[in-house]
């Protein structure tokens, strides 16, 4: 056989094999990495009453164009987008359909092409929709495409859906493309796999004259085959045709393991000629919902550990990017969630695509943010979102709108485009057996809703509303406990994930918020991790580990659960090791490992409770901290929880070099001046309280203390003398509680301070205070947990050891800069303020001791229960510290660990040594 015959043999193969698919054709780029420069013109605001050019997918805001709306302003700008591009016909078209999709318009979007309507306007801005643009091609040449963008809906039903809590932006922000189909064609594909292995597909397909074949096969992603091929023979005068057949144990869905498989589904001639092929992704997988018992997956119960999630970028707005999809993922899977609801309006199909093949499970919904679409737009948008979304293992549920923006008219459309028929959620109320309650409050998880007799399937679709570090981790620890007792308990979704800081354009690029609208994420707009991300991670994780402190009478075991759904804990992996840390006076952070380990090997099934034996060996004892990693079956992190083991006053406290002085004294009328070892401290006798520190070459500017903090006292005695060759001051306060305190200079040891308060009643901190000016610390070092600040109701997540940060001034919500510097810190064991003095370390011998560093600034528009009280004093030593609130809820409606400190007049004491 001649090459050259060969050669168009396999031209000819390519070409058919080609026209069997459906082509796919870009005319913009393909998300805010990859755009195409389209003409424009914008109607008014900036930049407009001028044909210029902008990058298509894009929101014209965020290129300078119109005006910026958040979803509250009373006024709403009304500017006009106009594009134009050219396209050119291709030979290969010839005898094709050719439809011009788009992913996503704000709002209403006119399609022209060669100067004619393409169809309808369309109406509604999340929403993937298309037109059969056959006949207005040109048969050769360029083809003009003109888009007209209306930013206001022609609808007030649209306006009303879509101007949420929430950016609101104009243009074409998702992917325009044509796509291009044989002349019978399969327009789309709704399928139904269960978990029992059947298999039902609805195939949509256009122009069939009656007595093709309709043919299936099902694939592994890997391209092998799983079992034989399926068919039916179309009929012409039906809606769709219907493929079934059933499969022997397939691999199931899930979160955990997202099992995927691939249908080929082809339509053939009477003899025997592809006509045209469509592949379609999907797993086997059944959800329901037991009255009164919970949600279950294949079969076993299923908590939602979610999230609430909004389609956002700070420099692109709502256009994304499948890195960016892969940011919000990887975020949601790290923090041991599995479920993510899509609020409030569908996400690009490449997230849910993610979703789908690592794990995630979803909530889908129709934009309806507190007000609902008409029944005409209504039913076209939710055709449009379920046909585009249907095929989506992830998503479990349908949301017909949010918090009262439920059109009751649309709930049984849903289910004339999902063979699933998969349940329809009202958000915020009881509804088809499931209660999805927003914003509970402690009270009603932890007695209300146990008490209520049909009380409907439980996940709060919003909760532990994030605003400026308050909810999201704080407050979740109670919440989830009492969730648990719910036998019909199904999860929850927190509000929300990332702050949606918007880079304005108009305003020399700063980050705006919307004041306290906007910012209330568990990360920031770039993705920055805050503390409640890690507090998450270890509430939500899948294997639980009581948070217990051990001590050198441990012996190596510890209590374990299982709360995975289908995982035995055999599939997963756990590692121990054991570290000495670094002194204070050392540069480094870092730890020594001194020994490393496995546990011994523990099949759990899910659900159950069993002990982990860690096999330490012997003199575990003798190191400093225990660390414990479990892996998933993926060999990715699950959690690493820590244990100190060497209590605070047994830690080696740095030796001073002293020189041979004796220790001096020296007093006056208005203070006392005490030398030790080449440095004067300085106290006032008329509070009591430290001066200053001053050293041979420079003065530390610590002062103020300690006082007692949030406590006004008043000194009652003061006194100086000298023991022993030892020299002590002593001093007692009265007033609204009592204090006394003891400073101790003895030779070669570093300065101590002995104090004992006594205080009543409910308190949101309690311990002493110093002052030391802000303008001088660099940074600070410690041992303890870290590296994030903590509130007395989101302790969880922090990591024990030595932790550096430089100084910032970040505000959760508004400047982030994380770890922030500014908060409460917990079971510090020692910390060194950096300065530009010099640098001092204090010890403590109290191993729950919590050190407050300075009080961070108010938010420009903030609420006070997420800014609770803080000790007035710029460094604290405290026993106690505050709780935070949420956005809706003041902390004393958060659970047991949000209450104030009940204090009953009992002696509290501490001590503190001092290191300049």
């Amino acid at each position: 056989m001649k090459p050259t015959y060969l050669f168009c043999l396999f031209l000819l193969y390519s070409v058919s094999a080609f026209s069997q698919q459906t082509i796919k054709r870009y005319l913009s780029g393909t998300d805010k990495d990859h755009t195409v420069l389209w003409d424009f013109y914008c109607t008014e605001g900036r930049k407009s009453g001028q044909w210029t050019k902008i990058p298509v997918p894009s929101q014209w805001e965020t290129h300078g164009f119109g005006n910026y709306n958040y979803g509250h302003d009373k006024v709403k700008y009304k500017e006009q987008g106009q594009y134009k591009t050219t396209f050119a016909t291709e030979p290969g078209w010839k005898g094709k359909h050719i439809f011009i999709v788009f992913e996503g318009s704000m709002t209403d979007t006119r399609v022209m092409v060669n100067g004619k309507q393409a169809g309808d306007i369309h109406q509604g801005g999340f929403y993937r929709f298309k037109y059969d643009i056959t006949d207005l091609l040109k048969l050769t040449g360029q083809n003009l495409l003109e888009v007209t963008v209306d930013k206001q809906s022609a609808n007030k039903s649209v306006n009303k859906a879509e101007n949420g809590d929430f950016w609101i932006f104009g243009g074409i922000f998702r992917p325009v493309y044509l796509e291009i189909t044989p002349e019978t064609y399969i327009d789309r594909l709704a399928v139904n796999a269960a978990a029992d292995g059947t298999f039902t597909m609805d195939v949509y397909a256009a122009n069939l004259k009656g007595g093709e074949t309709i043919e299936g096969q099902v694939q592994k992603l890997n391209g092998q085959k799983v079992g034989k091929p399926f068919k039916t023979i179309a009929q012409s005068d039906r809606e769709f045709q219907q493929l079934n057949t059933t499969f022997v144990n397939p691999l199931k869905w899930s979160a955990e393991y997202p099992n995927l498989y691939r249908a080929v589904i082809s339509i053939k001639s009477k003899n025997g000629a592809v006509l045209h092929q469509v592949k379609q992704k999907f797993g086997f997988r059944t959800i329901e919902i037991r009255k009164n018992d919970g949600l279950y997956l294949n079969g076993a119960r299923i908590v939602l550990k979610g999230v609430n999630r909004h389609s956002f970028w700070p420099e692109s707005g709502r256009t994304l990017s499948r890195g960016v999809h892969m940011l919000d993922v990887q975020a949601i899977k790290g923090m041991n969630m599995n479920a993510v609801r899509m609020s409030h309006y569908p996400p690009d199909q490449e997230f849910l695509d993610i979703c789908d093949s690592v794990g995630v499970y979803v909530l889908d919904e129709l934009t309806g943010w507190q007000a609902s679409y008409d029944n005409i737009v209504g039913r076209k948008l939710v055709k449009e979102l379920v046909v585009r979304d249907v095929n989506h293992p992830s998503i479990l549920f349908w949301d017909n709108g949010n918090e009262g923006g439920f059109n009751r008219g649309l709930d049984n459309d849903y289910r004339l485009y999902d063979p699933q028929n998969r349940t329809v959620l009202h958000p915020w109320e009881k509804f088809n057996n499931t209660n999805t309650k927003h914003y509970p409050d402690y009270n009603y998880v932890a007695n209300t809703l146990l008490k209520d007799a049909d009380g409907g399937v439980f996940f709060p679709t919003e909760f532990m509303h994030g605003l400026y570090d308050g909810g999201a981790g704080a407050g979740l620890d109670d919440f989830w406990n009492a969730m648990l007792r719910y036998k019909a308990n199904a999860g929850g979704f927190i509000w929300v994930l990332g702050d949606e800081a918007l880079i304005r354009t108009d305003k020399n690029n700063a980050y705006d918020a919307d004041g306290n609208h906007a910012p209330d994420g568990i990360v920031g707009p770039h993705r920055e991790k805050e503390a409640s991300y890690y507090t998450i991670k270890e509430i939500w994780s899948p294997i639980y580990i009581d948070p217990q402190p051990i001590n050198e009478k441990f012996d190596g075991k510890l209590a374990i659960e299982n709360r995975y759904s289908f995982t035995n804990l055999q599939a997963c992996t756990f590692k121990w090791k054991l570290v000495k840390f670094p002194g204070a006076s050392v540069k480094t952070t870092a730890s020594v490992i001194t020994l490393t380990g496995k546990p011994t090997p523990l099949s759990l099934a899910p659900g159950a409770t069993g002990i982990l034996n860690l096999k330490l060996p012997a003199g575990w004892a003798n190191n400093d901290a225990l660390y414990l990693t479990a892996y998933d079956v993926n060999k990715k992190e699950v959690f690493t929880w820590s244990w100190p083991i060497t209590a605070p006053a047994k830690i080696a406290k740095a030796k001073i070099p002293w020189v041979k002085m004796p220790i001096m004294g020296k007093e006056n009328a208005e203070e006392v001046v005490i030398t030790a070892n080449r440095i004067k401290y300085y106290f006032n006798k008329s509070t009591g309280y430290l001066i200053k520190v001053v050293k041979p070459n420079t003065t530390v500017s610590l002062s103020g203390g300690p006082a007692l903090a949030g406590v006004k006292t008043r000194l009652k005695n003061f006194n100086y003398k000298q023991e022993d060759g030892s020299h002590t001051i002593e001093a007692d306060y009265d007033g609204d509680a009592s204090l006394h305190v003891r400073w101790v200079f003895a030779w070669g040891k570093p300065v101590q301070l002995q104090y004992t308060y006594r205080q009543s009643g409910d308190v949101d901190f309690h311990g002493i205070s110093f002052n030391y000016p802000e303008s001088k610390v660099t940074g600070a070092k410690w041992l303890g947990r870290g590296p994030y600040k903590v509130w007395k109701n989101r302790l969880r997540g922090q990591q024990f050891g030595v932790w550096y940060k430089k100084y910032n001034n970040g505000i959760t919500g508004e400047k982030w800069d994380y770890p922030e510097f500014k908060g409460y810190h917990q079971e510090v064991n020692w910390i060194t303020i950096e300065n530009n003095e010099a640098p001092f370390t204090v010890y403590s011998d109290d191993k729950n001791i919590f050190v407050q560093l300075y009080k961070q600034d108010r938010a420009n528009a903030t609420l006070d229960r997420v800014e609770p009280p803080m000790p007035a004093g710029d460094i604290s030593f405290l026993q106690g510290i505050s709780a935070v609130g949420t956005k809706f809820q003041d902390a004393k409606d958060l659970g047991p660990q949000s209450q104030k400190n009940k204090l009953t007049g009992e002696a509290i004491s501490g001590t503190l040594l001092f290191e300049f």
